[in-house]
């Protein structure tokens, strides 16, 4: 098997079973909640030739976590959302490394990673609460919960990103 596959398969399963095991049950001040499982989206390997499959392993990946947390779908919506986007914001940010498929989300600078990783993570959870909010009556709540459970999943994503890349030499 492709050690490109061996990655994806195994990052998919690990981001699932940390998200359920341990990321589910964090809940600060009542409405923060972190969901690094979107990391499997941010990192996934930039071909255009894989775009259906991304889409279709994103929207397994955000149905299986509204399954454990019985969510009714919302998980699967955001994720099929930020995946169908996230070619607009890689063009964005990262320009010609995009267009000419040389890009390797783990070897650009922090900062266009960091902007990358906020773009989708905030959308993402934009999407997210106020599906699961669905009223315009409770907009600060919602503005609230998409800017600090945003930030603490970017800051999650940042630091899990540099604990697990590989230091080049």
């Amino acid at each position: 098997m492709n050690n490109d596959l061996i990655k994806i398969i195994v990052r998919f399963f690990v981001l699932i079973l940390a998200q359920v095991l341990v990321f589910n049950h964090v809940n600060l001040f009542g409405y923060i909640n972190p969901y690094v499982y979107i990391l499997f989206i941010l990192l996934f390997p930039v071909k255009k030739e894989t775009r259906m499959l991304f889409i279709f392993l994103s929207f397994l990946i955000g149905l299986i976590i509204d399954i454990f947390s019985d969510s009714g779908g919302v998980h699967a919506a955001a994720c099929v959302s930020i995946a169908y986007m996230r070619p607009v914001v890689l063009r964005w940010v990262f320009g010609n490394a995009y267009e000419y498929q040389t890009l390797k989300i783990a070897s650009t600078s922090l900062g266009q990673r960091s902007l990358y990783m906020t773009i989708l993570i905030l959308t993402h959870h934009l999407i997210l609460f106020w599906l699961e909010i669905f009223s315009f009556t409770s907009i600060l709540l919602l503005l609230k919960k998409v800017l600090f459970t945003g930030i603490l999943t970017l800051c999650l994503c940042i630091m899990f990103m540099i604990l697990f890349s590989r230091k080049k030499r």
